[in-house]
């Protein structure tokens, strides 16, 4: 929850309001005989259940293994969040890769930032605490939204107060798991982004929503390329409206009928509106072509 300079706090006043209540904190008593809530201290590993609530499944393996070694060389930087459960118990509320690291490192003890927090407010910040990871993807902040939503009982409005994000940009995010299944796993391994699926959300057939998507991957579509497509399918019956053609200037419109004239054969003459053309010379056979060639070398 450090922040760089400059920068402005979008973890907001939802995270803030809840680690800052004093109704989140115990300060007359020790639950567990050895620290108080509001502390920070070295509680042992084994000591610490994972968090029921977090919204995140997937760790990519390399990176925990990067992480580990890091706190190898540096230890563990920035505190883990836990709640206390009774005596010696504790509970994840954010910080799951650093204590999976922390673990794999061989760490016995991980530092802790000790709270009291209940179920709801438990998976509140979970929530929040998960959608601002730089990691994250599309479908996972949407998901993650909606439950905000539907498990803490949130508007659109709320929502957008606690995480700090415009009511359009969480509006975006929702409609992505309106999408087929396949569309949805496609934007979460990363083979399409989320505005080439924000594209295929207005189109209403899902068998045409998947084929639009089998081509974009097998392609390489960018956006504007994929919305280039959507649109010519929607209305297919709409053609590319054609340049008009070009006047010939007076002393060029018989040109045509001229060079017929003399090469014997017709003789297509393009121009378009900034001067640039074609002479297109047409002809049958090989003596033909041997005869134009020679009117040529005139």
């Amino acid at each position: 929850m450090t922040n760089k300079k400059g920068t402005k706090r979008v973890l907001g006043r939802g995270l803030d309001a809840i680690l800052q209540s004093p109704e989140t904190d115990i300060t007359s008593k020790d639950i567990s005989g050895n620290y108080v809530a509001g502390a920070i201290a070295e509680i042992p590993l084994e000591q610490i259940e994972v968090n029921p609530f977090q919204p995140r499944t997937d760790f990519d393996r390399e990176a925990l293994e990067e992480l580990a070694e890091s706190i190898k060389a540096q230890g563990v930087i920035q505190p883990v969040t836990v709640r206390k459960m009774g005596f010696e118990k504790y509970q994840l509320i954010a910080g799951e890769r650093r204590l999976k690291a922390a673990r794999m490192a061989g760490l016995d003890a991980i530092p802790s930032f000790i709270r009291v927090a209940n179920d709801e407010q438990m998976l509140e910040m979970a929530l929040i605490e998960n959608i601002h990871r730089q990691d994250l993807n599309a479908i996972e902040v949407a998901i993650s939204y909606r439950r905000l939503m539907e498990e803490c009982k949130l508007t659109q409005e709320k929502l957008s107060e606690r995480v700090g994000k415009g009511r359009t940009t969480i509006s975006n995010f929702l409609r992505l798991l309106k999408l087929p299944p396949e569309i949805q796993v496609a934007v979460r391994d990363g083979r399409i982004n989320m505005g080439q699926a924000r594209t295929l959300i207005t189109i209403d057939d899902e068998e045409l929503q998947l084929k639009i998507l089998h081509e974009i991957i097998e392609n390489e579509l960018s956006v504007r390329q994929t919305e280039q497509l959507v649109n010519e399918i929607k209305k297919p019956g709409e053609k590319k409206k054609k340049e008009p053609k070009a006047s010939l200037p007076e002393k060029y419109r018989d040109l045509p009928r001229k060079l017929s004239d003399k090469m014997g054969t017709k003789v297509n003459f393009r121009r378009n509106y900034k001067g640039e053309g074609s002479i297109v010379i047409r002809f049958r056979n090989d003596e033909e072509l041997e005869r134009i060639v020679s009117l040529l070398d005139k």
